[in-house]
């Protein structure tokens, strides 16, 4: 095999890696109603799940780095991949709620697993000039992955029912398991050396976060991004039992709105040659913002309808494809040395936040339409004011 057959099939194993934990959060979203029937629960109830993997993934995001470090990427990868496999299965056969959310939670520290050891392979495998073209192939890959799962999802629930999504699922890390097995290489040597002792590490995570540029954009890109996942949570209640969208259109629509943000992230890079990433993130943000806060005047007055509902999460996820690149970088530019533990904790900040939105969207009727304009427009002023409050103090 050549070196360049072998780089394509190294890119391809690693982006599927990638793509398993999105897959896994938007692959179900349809089958919220049927999972609600079925459980004898409500859909904010099946939304905990949601919320189960959210703080799954937070925590794995802290756990894997060291692991990786210690024991090489191939072994936490396969460990990770076992628990994620045994998690879809027990997922088939739940009888309650709770228990789906404790699966959930233990199929988020198997997935991140994954997403961590393919970012720590395409470093050791490809030098520092190939690196940015095969990052690029991975977030490709990621981008398009909220395009396909939803309606994938869709349709095989549609067919056979939601348990049959966890039966892919359960499919897909099997197969990812295989490939790295036989075609992956191990491409970092264990140190035994390095401490998985609780006082280093958190040492580590301790000099990071106390870096004021680093909580600041890391929170303007996390309190952001929780807007997302009050959308995530939201969606099935407001789009299928509000407004009686079935399963395969309900992932058509959410195919659709992905684009907006894949869209703004992709055109990011051409604003990048007239402004800086500072200006961008200020210029969105502060769109974002009025456009959260008419979307919540509009539900408020009850004046919001389908289209109008998908225009304004459109115009919202548009300004995030702006300001997650941009506030995640300026928020790990500080750092050369722990680039590592910074990236582990913006990873964690962003999905605990996101945990607690999706929480906080399961309090609410599921006839209500205000859980997502109301989280949106309270995360995008507090991550304004989080701005402001720096810029401030920088300018003194």
């Amino acid at each position: 095999m050549s070196a360049k057959s072998k780089n394509f099939y190294t890119i391809l194993i690693l982006g599927s890696l990638s793509a398993l934990g999105p897959f896994s959060i938007d692959m179900y979203l349809p089958g919220f109603d049927a999972i609600a029937k079925d459980l004898h629960t409500t859909i904010p109830k099946v939304s905990l799940s949601l919320s189960g993997f959210f703080i799954g993934i937070s925590a794995g995001q802290l756990l894997y780095g060291p692991l990786l470090d210690k024991f090489g990427r191939k072994k936490p990868l396969y460990f990770g991949l076992l628990i994620y496999i045994l998690a879809s299965l027990g997922c088939l056969a739940v009888t309650d709620i709770n228990q789906l959310i404790v699966l959930r939670f233990v199929q988020a520290i198997g997935s991140c697993a994954t997403a961590v050891a393919s970012v720590a392979m395409v470093r050791d495998l490809f030098t520092i000039g190939e690196s940015p073209k095969v990052f690029a192939s991975l977030m490709l890959v990621i981008a398009v992955s909220p395009m396909l799962a939803p309606t994938a999802g869709g349709y095989l629930i549609a067919g056979l029912g939601w348990q049959y999504v966890f039966v892919f699922l359960a499919f897909m890390a099997v197969l990812m398991f295989l490939a790295a097995f036989f075609f992956l290489p191990e491409s970092y040597v264990p140190d035994p050396a390095y401490s998985l002792k609780p006082a280093p590490i958190l040492k580590s995570f301790r000099s990071v976060a106390i870096e004021p540029q680093f909580y600041t954009y890391a929170l303007i890109t996390s309190l952001a991004f929780s807007g997302l996942f009050a959308y995530v949570s939201a969606s099935p209640m407001v789009f299928m039992n509000l407004y009686g969208i079935s399963k395969t259109g309900y992932g058509w629509i959410f195919a659709l709105l992905s684009v907006a943000f894949i869209g703004s992230s992709q055109v990011n890079s051409l604003i990048l040659r007239w402004h800086n990433s500072k200006k961008i993130v200020t210029s969105a943000l502060l769109a974002q913002a009025i456009f959260s806060l008419l979307f919540l005047l509009a539900a408020t007055n009850h004046l919001l309808n389908i289209y109008s509902t998908v225009i304004f999460i459109a115009l919202f996820l548009a300004c995030l494809g702006l300001i997650n690149p941009n506030a995640a970088a300026l928020s790990l530019a500080p750092f050369s040395k722990n680039a590592g533990s910074a990236s582990a904790l913006l990873g964690a900040l962003q999905m605990g936040l996101g945990a607690l939105a999706s929480v906080v969207v399961s309090f609410f009727p599921e006839k209500s339409t205000l859980a997502m304009p109301l989280i949106m427009t309270v995360a995008s002023f507090l991550a304004l004011f989080c701005l402001m409050a720096y810029q401030k103090r920088k300018s003194v």
